[in-house]
C-alpha cells in the first residue's frame, strides 16, 4: 500500500505536459521584525526570511515541521511530544538549543521560565504571514535568551480568506481556517485550527498508540479612531493532549521504532513507558499606537499568558502566569532611525505533584534598551545596546539577582544594487531557567547557576538576482558559562569556556521556467574549551547534540501552471549523544535522513496537494545516551487535502 500511494503521486506530477507560463523573478524581502525595517539586502545581520506563499506551498503540519525541512534551525520533538519541539541553531545542541533562541510572535516572547521549549503548535501555519530568522544578533530587542539569535513570526491581518483541511494514514486530521477583513478604520481577524492522529508508536501490549490533539485559535482586532491612533486587541487559545513513549534501547530501535520499548520510568503514581499530558495556554494581549508626525509614534503592547501543564501519568500540574509589557518611542527618517524602549517580564509557575505539595518560584526581567540605524548612501550602520535586570524568587526561600549588558554593531556595505557584504559584533546572554535553580522533587535551591555570556562575530555576503538568491555567512562565538545540565553529577552547572564557529550557505536558484532549486547548508563546530566536572576534564570535547554538517535541498519542477511538484531531501550528521559530554560512549547519535515529496495542483482560488514524508522510510532517533533513544521521524506517512480562498 505504501509503494502504491508513492507511485501514484509521482505519475500525477510527471504526466502534465504543458510549459509554465512565466518563471518568477526573486527580490530582496523586507525585514519587519527587527524593529527597524530594511530589506534584507541591506541588513547588517545575517537573516533569513519566508513568507506566506514559501509556508503556503510547505503545506506543513505545524511550524516546527517548517522550521525542519526549509530553514537553517534544527527541531526535534521534546522527548516524544510532537507539540512541544526543542530547537537548535549556530551549535548549542539539542538539548540546550532553544534555550539560547529568542522565539516572538508578533513581538510577544514565546519563551518559558522553566526548561520547556515554546509553544509553536499554538500558530496555525495558515495565519503565518512572514518568518523571519536573525543568527547571533536580537538581543538588544529580544532580550535574555539571543545567545543563537532570534525567531520572530508575524501573522496575516489583511483581508485574506481561506478553509483548508488535510487527511492522511495514522488517523491524522487537520481542519484550519483564516478569516480577515481590514477596512479603513477596522481591521479584524480570526484563525483557527484542529489537528488529530491516532498515531505511530505502541504504548502498552494492549496495541493502544500514541495518539495526540490539539486545538487553537486566535482573534485580533485593530481600530484606528483617528489618523493619529491605532488601538490593538487580541486573544488566543491552544490546548494540546498528547500521549508520547519513552526511550528505548538501540536493539529495539533496529528491529521496529514503532514498538513500545522496555523503558519504565520507575516514579510517580503509575509507573509507564508512556506519559499522558495535556497543556493549555490562554494569551490576552492589547497595544496602541500614537503617531505624533510622519517620523515619530509612540508604541505600547501588554500581555498575559495563563498556561496549564498536567501530567496526567504522574498526577504532576504546573500554573504558568506570564505579564508582559513593551514600550518604545520610534523615530524614522530617510538617514536615521531610532527606537528607545522599555521591556518588563513577570514569569510565575506553581507546581503541585506527589512529591511536592507546593512549589512557588517568580523568574522577572526588567530592561530598557536603544536600537539605531544610519543610512549613508550605500553603507547602513547600527548600533544597539540593552541594559536588564533579572530576579528569581522562590516564596520564603533564596532570592537571586543578575545584571546584564547586550550590545549589538554591525556595517553593511551595498557592492552594487544587486550585491552587499556585512559584517556584526553582538554581546548576548542567557539567564538560568527556575528548574535549574530549584529542585522539582524537594522545592530546595539547588545552586547558583551563572548566566552564561556570548560575543558573536559575523561576516556575510549577499547577492540577489533575477534568477539567483545567495547567502553565505561564516561566524565565530566565545563564550563564558554555557549553561548545561551534568548528567553524571546530576546537577545544572556552566561549561567555563567554550567556542563555536561554522558557515551558512543558502542559495535559491530558478534554473528555467520548470525547474528551481534551494540549498540550505550549515557546517558547524562546538568546542569545549575548559571545563572539569565530577573528576572528568571535558577540555578539547566536542558539545554533544551537535551535527557538524546539516543540508536541506529542495527541487520543484512546474511542468505546467497549475502543477508544482518538489523533492525535498534533508540529512544532518551523525553526533554525540546528547548526554555524551566525555564523547566516550559507546553509541552516537546516528545521521538524520529523510526524503519528501510534495505535488500541488491549483486552480483559481482552490487547490489540491499531497504529500510523503520520509518516502524511503527510513529510522531516524535522538540519542540521549547508551540504549536511550527517543525514535524521530520513523517511518513513512502521507497527506492529501484541500484548500479553497474564498
Amino acid at each position: 500500500m505504501k509503494k502504491t500511494i508513492q507511485l501514484s503521486l509521482i505519475s500525477v506530477a510527471l504526466l502534465s505536459q504543458l510549459n509554465a507560463e512565466q518563471t518568477v523573478k526573486l527580490a530582496p524581502l523586507t525585514i519587519t521584525s527587527t524593529a527597524i525595517e530594511t530589506d534584507e539586502l541591506k541588513s547588517t545581520d545575517a537573516v533569513e526570511v519566508y513568507t506566506q506563499e514559501d509556508i503556503e506551498k510547505a503545506h506543513v503540519r505545524n511550524v516546527y515541521e517548517f522550521l525542519s525541512k526549509n530553514t537553517s534551525i534544527f527541531t526535534t520533538s521534546a522527548y516524544g511530544n510532537p507539540f512541544i519541539q526543542k530547537l537548535d541553531m549556530r551549535g548549542y545542541g539539542v538539548e540546550n538549543g532553544y534555550q539560547n533562541i529568542v522565539v516572538t510572535i508578533n513581538g510577544r516572547k514565546m519563551n518559558n521560565v522553566d526548561m520547556v521549549a515554546p509553544l509553536l503548535s499554538s500558530i496555525s501555519p495558515s495565519s503565518i504571514k512572514k518568518i523571519e530568522i536573525v543568527k547571533s544578533s536580537g538581543i538588544v530587542l529580544g532580550g535574555d535568551g539571543a545567545n543563537a539569535g532570534a525567531i520572530n513570526i508575524i501573522t496575516k491581518q489583511g483581508n485574506d480568506k481561506e478553509v483548508s483541511f488535510y487527511m492522511g494514514n495514522n488517523g491524522t486530521f487537520d481542519g484550519s481556517f483564516y478569516l480577515g477583513h481590514r477596512g479603513e478604520k477596522l481591521s479584524i481577524n480570526a484563525s483557527g485550527e484542529a489537528q488529530t492522529s491516532d498515531g505511530i508508536r505502541d504504548i502498552d501490549t494492549d496495541g493502544n498508540k500514541d495518539e495526540n490533539s490539539f486545538e487553537t485559535g486566535t482573534f485580533n482586532l485593530a481600530y484606528t479612531p483617528t489618523e493619529e491612533l491605532e488601538l490593538r486587541l487580541g486573544a488566543s487559545l491552544t490546548r494540546t493532549d498528547v500521549i508520547y513513549t519513552g526511550t528505548m534501547t538501540e536493539s529495539e530501535y533496529k528491529d521496529d521504532p514503532t514498538q513500545q520499548g522496555s523503558v519504565d520510568y520507575g516514579w510517580g503514581p503509575i509507573p509507564s513507558s508512556s506519559t499522558h499530558q495535556q497543556y493549555d495556554s490562554k494569551v490576552l494581549h492589547a497595544g496602541a499606537s500614537y503617531y505624533l508626525d510622519e517620523s515619530l509614534s509612540f508604541n505600547v503592547d501588554i500581555s498575559n499568558e495563563n498556561k496549564e501543564s498536567d501530567y496526567i501519568t504522574y498526577g504532576s500540574v504546573t500554573d504558568y502566569d506570564y505579564k508582559t509589557l513593551n514600550a518604545n518611542l520610534d523615530y524614522n527618517t530617510k538617514s536615521f532611525s531610532l527606537i528607545l524602549g522599555l521591556d518588563g517580564f513577570d514569569g510565575s509557575l506553581d507546581l503541585t505533584n506527589t512529591m511536592v505539595t507546593n512549589l512557588e518560584l517568580e523568574k522577572t526581567n526588567k530592561a530598557a534598551y536603544v536600537m539605531s540605524e544610519f543610512y549613508l548612501s550605500n553603507v547602513t550602520l547600527k548600533a544597539g545596546y540593552r541594559y536588564e535586570k533579572i530576579k528569581f524568587n522562590k516564596r520564603n526561600a533564596e532570592n537571586k539577582e543578575d545584571s546584564l549588558n547586550g550590545v549589538e554593531v554591525g556595517v553593511n556595505y551595498l557592492l552594487d544594487d544587486k550585491s552587499s557584504f556585512f559584517v556584526n559584533y553582538s554581546h548576548s546572554y542567557q539567564s538560568a531557567q527556575l528548574d535549574r535553580l530549584f529542585s522539582y522533587f524537594s522545592g530546595a535551591f539547588t545552586g547558583y547557576v551563572e548566566p552564561s555570556e556570548a560575543n558573536n562575530y559575523t561576516v556575510g555576503y549577499s547577492n540577489i538576482l533575477d534568477t539567483n538568491k545567495f547567502k553565505i555567512s561564516a561566524y565565530y562565538i566565545d563564550l563564558t558559562n554555557e549553561i548545561y545540565y551534568d548528567p553524571f553529577g546530576y546537577q545544572n552547572t556552566n561549561i567555563d569556556k567554550s567556542h563555536k564557529y561554522g558557515l551558512d550557505i543558502y542559495d535559491k536558484y530558478i534554473i528555467n521556467k520548470e525547474f528551481n532549486v534551494a540549498l540550505n547548508y550549515n557546517y558547524v563546530q562546538a568546542i569545549i574549551d575548559e571545563e572539569i566536572e565530577n573528576g572528568d576534564n571535558y577540555a578539547g570535547n566536542e558539545l554533544p547534540g551537535v551535527s557538524n554538517h546539516n543540508i536541506k535541498a529542495t527541487i520543484s519542477y512546474l511542468p505546467n501552471k497549475n502543477t508544482t511538484l518538489s523533492l525535498t531531501q534533508i540529512y544532518r550528521s551523525e553526533a554525540y549523544a546528547a548526554e555524551d559530554f566525555n564523547n566516550n560512549f559507546s553509541q552516537k547519535q546516528d545521521a538524520f535522513n529523510s526524503t519528501d515529496i510534495s505535488v500541488t495542483y491549483t486552480e483559481d482560488n482552490w487547490e489540491v496537494f499531497a504529500k510523503i514524508n520520509n518516502l524511503f522510510d527510513q529510522s531516524n532517533g535522538l540519542w540521549i545516551h547508551d540504549d536511550a533513544i527517543y525514535p524521530v521521524n520513523y517511518t513513512t506517512t502521507a497527506i492529501a487535502g484541500f484548500k479553497l480562498k474564498l
